[in-house]
């Protein structure tokens, strides 16, 4: 009787820590060993209304391999009926001493960054989130063909609150 209780507990616990209320859409793509410079990757999506407002974020996990403070990343809307917003974007990746930011008890961190707040998507349709590395070596001009260190890139929508 313990036995199945345990597992009634366990399997509860799973359920209300493993659900997220605030994900309105949340993918990862992987990357395979290197994040080459050209190689885009694209996340399609249909948000749920155009009234409510929402924030969106670049998720990155990353391992030791990467060897950077700093990410910059091109971060590419295109709207259902053709409109394009693209950014170019810089996170700090590394405290000052090298230690490297984000969440996970292994090798592996998770970075959460803000990519935009308060968005309404207003109109309707599919939308396509476009990102692509954009990391140089100091003093360089070409940009570093493959980027270690990244396992996965996500983005993720969320409810904005006041």
């Amino acid at each position: 009787m313990a036995n199945k209780f345990s597992w009634m507990l366990l399997t509860t616990a799973l359920f209300v820590f493993g659900c997220d209320s605030n994900q309105i859409f949340d993918e990862y793509k992987s990357v395979p060993n290197q994040w080459n410079k050209d190689e885009l990757i694209s996340f399609t999506m249909t948000p749920p209304d155009s009234t409510n407002y929402y924030n969106l974020f670049i998720n990155i996990r990353n391992t030791n391999d990467y060897k950077f403070s700093n990410l910059f990343l091109i971060a590419e809307m295109n709207f259902p009926h053709g409109k394009t917003i693209k950014d170019t974007l810089e996170y700090q990746m590394s405290k000052p001493d090298g230690t490297l930011l984000g969440h996970g008890f292994t090798d592996i961190k998770e970075n959460k960054l803000w990519y935009k707040e308060k968005v309404r998507f207003d109109e309707a349709g599919e939308y396509k989130i476009v990102i692509q590395h954009a990391m140089r070596n100091n003093g360089e001009v070409n940009g570093v063909d493959n980027l270690e260190g990244i396992t996965d890139v996500g983005f993720r929508i969320e409810p904005a609150t006041n």
